[in-house]
C-alpha cells in the first residue's frame, strides 16, 4: 500500500487515504515533531486544508510505503525523515480518538484491530 506525496495535495487528502487503509486509525499533522512516547498538543495541529508544500520542511515527492506490519513509531518517523511532515497516529477507542503514544511499538494492524473485538 502506498500514499503518493506531492506538493499540491492537501493534508486532508493524505488523511483520507490513510483512513481508507486503516479505518480505525487516523493521522493528524502538526507544526512540530513530538518526542517518542509523548503526545502532541492540539494547539500545534495543522489545518487539514493546507497543501503538503505549505506544511513541510523537506520537499521530496514520492510514494510513502505503508503496510500493516509496520510499527506506528516507524510510520511517524518515515513521514518526518522522508517528507518533513510531523505526524501523529490516533486510534479509535470507545468512540474517542486517542493518540497512540503508549502503543507506538504496536504495528498499524494491531492498532487498527485493537477495538474491533
Amino acid at each position: 500500500m502506498q500514499i503518493h506525496i506531492e506538493e499540491d495535495k492537501t493534508l486532508a487528502a493524505i488523511k483520507a487515504e490513510f483512513s481508507t487503509l486503516f479505518p480505525q486509525l487516523k493521522i493528524e499533522f502538526y507544526a512540530k515533531q513530538h518526542k517518542a512516547g509523548e503526545g502532541t498538543p492540539a494547539r500545534l495541529q495543522l489545518d487539514e486544508n493546507l497543501t503538503i508544500a505549505q506544511a513541510r520542511t523537506v520537499h521530496n515527492e514520492g510514494d510513502m510505503q505503508i503496510h500493516g506490519n509496520q510499527k506506528t513509531s516507524t510510520l511517524e518517523a518515515e513521514f518526518e525523515k522522508m517528507y518533513g511532515l510531523h505526524v501523529q497516529v490516533f486510534r479509535k477507542s470507545s468512540g474517542s480518538w486517542l493518540q497512540t503514544t503508549a502503543t507506538d511499538h504496536w504495528t498499524l494492524s494491531q492498532q487498527n484491530q485493537h477495538n474491533q473485538g
